[in-house]
């Protein structure tokens, strides 16, 4: 049984008490579009497990975290035609460890202050483009 905090909530997406739009998923951990992108395409990577601090994680799931941003920053850069794809660390705003994982070009920036909230349709197009390039 993995731990989950009632009032998290990553925790509430990772138990599909939330709708989120799902671009990879297994046992152990979810990726899923940010509804307020710095840049299309901004993806969310989480345990599913709750955990706060990254540093807490043992060594194979900080392991396995980092191997499936890899695979998870694959995906993004052939959906979004990105140069490269932006990796950042935090959890003060949601108290839950998560990846951000940011389709750059151009030498774009992962500055937070970018973050604005996404319109359904452009989180929708981005999606699909993300699943059609899952299927190829």
């Amino acid at each position: 049984m993995q731990m989950i905090k009632e009032d998290c909530i990553f925790c509430k997406i990772a138990q599909k008490q939330i709708p989120s739009a799902i671009i990879y998923e297994d046992d152990n951990y979810l990726a899923f579009l940010d509804r307020n992108p710095m840049h299309p395409g901004h993806t969310l990577l989480i345990p599913k497990e709750h955990t706060d601090y990254i540093f807490d994680l043992n060594d194979e799931k900080l392991s396995e975290l980092f191997i499936i941003s890899k695979k998870v920053s694959q995906i993004l850069k052939k959906a979004t035609n990105c140069e490269k794809v932006g990796i950042a660390v935090e959890g003060f705003l949601v108290r839950h460890v998560h990846v951000h994982l940011v389709p750059l070009n151009n030498g774009d920036s992962l500055d937070p202050c970018l973050q604005k909230p996404a319109e359904q349709s452009e989180l929708d197009s981005v999606y699909e483009k993300i699943i059609k390039s899952k299927e190829k």
